[in-house]
């Protein structure tokens, strides 16, 4: 991209850049590049290396931990808070999780290396992506401590408060299958608790589609993980 055609600041949607310096942003402008992510889309592998970083705009990023038998579970996401492969940003190796955008949208793509030059030369984007490493650390072990303690109706609560505000939507593109996929259960299980979540005037699913129609009830029936999660997204946000 040449310098005439970088992005302004103003039309960024992703909070990192956003938040940056107008002096930093305008370093990082030539090499962004804005992207249309696909449902379904692999954005690079589990011990692979990391050729581009993804500055999340509207989509939803699933980081999933893949067993032996292939069994995949989400262990953190990421939205327009932050950047998919910051294992590149922060040393150039393999991630230790496959990245794939569940929810279609926009991103700002940037060539792996390029971010790390960038990490090393701006001291705010530095800073800003520390930050977010302590925010996606604490989101994937608080997300181990709920999968293996808290029941599947209180975890899907929590999955979908977490994530409708990461979307700010209330209608959300799900399937019971994705559900099952990323909460790591049977179909039947997702299909039980969210029928238990829809008996109770909390979401409707049609077609596909998860609607929440009572968002504080839907935080009264997540599990405690909600509260942490949420507050960290929320200091991330402000900071």
């Amino acid at each position: 991209m040449a310098a005439d055609d970088a992005l302004p600041q103003t039309t960024v949607g992703n909070h990192l850049l956003a938040a940056l310096p107008a002096e930093e942003f305008g370093r990082l402008a030539p090499r962004l590049a804005r992207v249309e992510l696909e449902a379904g889309q692999v954005l690079y592998g589990a011990e692979e290396p990391v050729g581009h970083v993804f500055f999340v705009e509207r989509a939803l990023v699933s980081l999933l931990s893949t067993l032996a038998d292939g069994t995949a579970i989400e262990v953190g996401a990421v939205g327009r808070e932050g950047v998919c492969g910051l294992w590149a940003i922060l040393g150039g190796g393999p991630s230790p999780h496959q990245a794939v955008a569940q929810v279609g949208g926009a991103a700002l793509r940037m060539r792996g290396a390029e971010a790390r030059a960038a990490f090393e030369e701006l001291p705010h984007f530095r800073a800003r992506s520390l930050r977010y490493t302590h925010f996606l650390l604490t989101q994937i072990s608080q997300t181990g401590v709920c999968n293996a303690l808290h029941t599947v109706e209180q975890r899907l609560a929590r999955w979908l408060v977490i994530y409708a505000g990461r979307l700010e939507a209330d209608q959300l593109p799900l399937t019971h299958e994705y559900l099952a996929h990323m909460l790591g259960v049977r179909r039947s299980g997702v299909t039980v608790a969210s029928g238990a979540l829809e008996r109770a005037g909390l979401i409707e699913h049609r077609r596909g589609r998860i609607a929440i129609l009572d968002a504080a009830g839907l935080r009264g029936a997540a599990c405690e993980c909600v509260r942490p999660l949420s507050d960290e997204f929320e200091e991330f946000l402000s900071g």
